[in-house]
């Protein structure tokens, strides 16, 4: 169990959060959520210890064992993947290794066996003798190889250290587990797996996770983080976002009614204070005027951008086919014989284990690339907008602010049009004027999303959209590709499952060995024996997002 009692984290004067008082109950899994900023990962940060609050107090029981998913994948580059594991049980792992030095010592004293004995009781106490076998039964249920399990993390690539350090949050099943994002770089598989273990383990699991579809999952409990305070829910996301969305329109509604009732009662008084006969009325309504209580709304934390994407002309019967399409990069195959006729209506994910056939391919759409052979055949009505995985070229060694920046891509917008639209998108005031090089990650997000909303296309081309957005901003995107006209066409890639599930109407897999195409919803995709079947035939295994 977790205990907070006035905990408050200031940043340069300014309180974070303040006065959060909670607990935090064994067997529960909170998922904490909250705007870019919120502080979310300061909270975690509190509560496993590594930052002091600026006031309150932070109450665990020291018999309980505690352990975060690390988010520095440098931290151990000279240790091997197993060993990275097995120090998620620090206690543990020092009784392994000095068991492993005693045993390899040429002069083995009795000294040492009382030792060694000292040593293989505890070590079975820790249950240390199922330790690599648990280890190795994490690593794989997280996508990493028998093969790589002994190898050094400085050798695996990226994803595979995340994976590795997840597997050392969740081994030993400690009593308490933090994990921050653990959900990026995983495939839908290793997704599903990661969901069923934790919704089988008996600890307090705090997650932090832009990942609608997971926090569903695995939550009994929304820990929200918004008007500076900290409040819980019971229930997953969507539960949580009805009672929040409820709770506030009942705030607003309560607000609205005692400010009709303040309204009524001034009339009054106006009206008749000077009437004799009405005098003593008038001064009963000035008393119930003076105890009504018209309390500002707090301000939150919480912003939901407008997005929408307006088109000029729908969609014609031919939209676009492509025909034996290849193209290589550096030498490697990435599109090998790919054909593809597009329909009215298409909503098409693209998936698979590797992105960079999918970004290719839209590239070459985008006009960014020529493909090394095949034909791309556009319909006559067609109008394309591109939102590109990587951005930095739109706004590396670009001398503009924001208002600039977005006004050459907009032919009849007036500057009080294009402020208006920045302060939809959440840029207002002082942020429409600073320069494009130094905005964030989420930010250049939705500058970019901004310019395709200017094009007017009748064909979206997204590739990974969501990546540094916060949840707001990735539900407000969702709204606006459910919301594109259905006539028209979608093509796009992206990592949360939930998008996915909400758009795609059909699911194209893109693999080493060539590509499957499903004309079904996301669901469907995930759970069908068929497409499994297929994916075996043309992969060799099952492959994921």
């Amino acid at each position: 169990m977790i205990t907070t009692s006035g905990v408050m984290v200031n940043f340069s004067g300014q309180p974070l959060f303040e006065d959060v008082n909670v607990k935090f109950l064994p067997g529960n899994c909170y998922g904490l959520i909250g705007a870019n900023g919120a502080g979310k990962s300061t909270f975690l940060k509190v509560l496993y210890g590594e930052l002091e609050p600026s006031a309150g107090v932070v109450s665990i029981p020291s018999n309980l064992r505690m352990t975060r998913l690390e988010q520095d994948q440098f931290r151990y580059d000279d240790d091997v993947a197993m060993d990275v594991v097995l120090r998620g049980h620090p206690r543990l792992y020092e009784v392994h290794k000095e068991r492993e030095k005693l045993y390899a010592s040429a002069d083995f004293s009795e000294e040492d066996g009382a030792r060694a004995a000292e040593l293989e009781m505890l070590y079975a106490d820790l249950n240390g003798y199922e330790a690599e076998a648990e280890a190795a039964i994490l690593l794989s249920g997280l996508g990493v190889a028998d093969d790589e399990h002994h190898r050094r993390m400085g050798d695996l690539e990226a994803g595979q250290k995340v994976r590795v350090l997840l597997a050392q949050a969740l081994f030993g099943k400690p009593d308490i587990l933090l994990l921050d994002e653990p959900t990026n770089n995983l495939d839908v598989h290793t997704i599903a797996w990661l969901e069923d273990y934790l919704q089988r383990l008996e600890s307090l699991v705090i997650v932090v996770s832009h990942d609608r579809h997971f926090l569903n999952n695995v939550c009994t409990h929304i820990a929200d983080i918004d008007f500076r305070r900290l409040k819980i829910y019971v229930g997953n996301y969507d539960f949580w976002l009805q009672a929040a969305e409820l709770a506030l329109q009942q705030r607003r509604d309560a607000q609205k009614k005692a400010s009709d009732k303040a309204k009524d009662l001034k009339a009054f008084i106006e009206r008749f204070s000077s009437n004799a006969s009405k005098a003593r009325q008038a001064t009963s309504r000035k008393k119930l005027l003076d105890q009504l209580t018209l309390d500002d709304l707090p301000i939150s934390t919480r912003k939901y951008p407008h997005i929408h994407f307006n088109f000029e002309r729908e969609c014609g019967k031919k939209v676009l086919i492509l025909e034996d399409l290849h193209k290589s990069i550096d030498g490697e195959q990435l599109l090998n014989g790919f054909n593809l006729n597009v329909l009215p209506g298409d909503r098409i994910a693209f998936v698979g284990p590797d992105g960079r056939p999918r970004t290719t391919l839209f590239q070459i759409l985008a006009g960014e690339l020529e493909p090394d052979s095949g034909t791309v055949e556009w319909g006559s009505t067609i109008s394309s907008a591109y939102f590109p995985k990587d951005n930095e070229a739109y706004f590396k060694d670009v001398n503009l602010n924001l208002i600039d920046w977005l006004r050459q891509y907009t032919e009849d917008m007036h500057l009080e049009d294009v402020r208006g639209f920045l302060g939809r998108m959440l840029f207002s005031g002082e942020d429409t004027k600073k320069s494009v090089k130094v905005l964030s990650g989420g930010e250049k997000v939705r500058c970019m999303l901004s310019r395709m909303m200017q094009v007017g296309a009748n064909l979206l081309i997204l590739d990974e959209p969501t990546n540094h957005l916060d949840l707001e901003s990735i539900t407000a995107l969702n709204k606006g590709m459910q919301a594109f006209s259905e006539n028209n066409v979608i093509l796009f890639a992206s990592h949360d499952r939930e998008l996915v599930r909400t758009v795609a109407n059909r699911i194209i897999e893109l693999g080493p060995n060539g590509y499957l195409d499903f004309h079904m919803p996301f669901d469907e995709y995930v759970t069908s024996e068929r497409v499994a079947q297929a994916r075996r035939e043309l992969h060799g295994a099952e492959l994921g997002l």
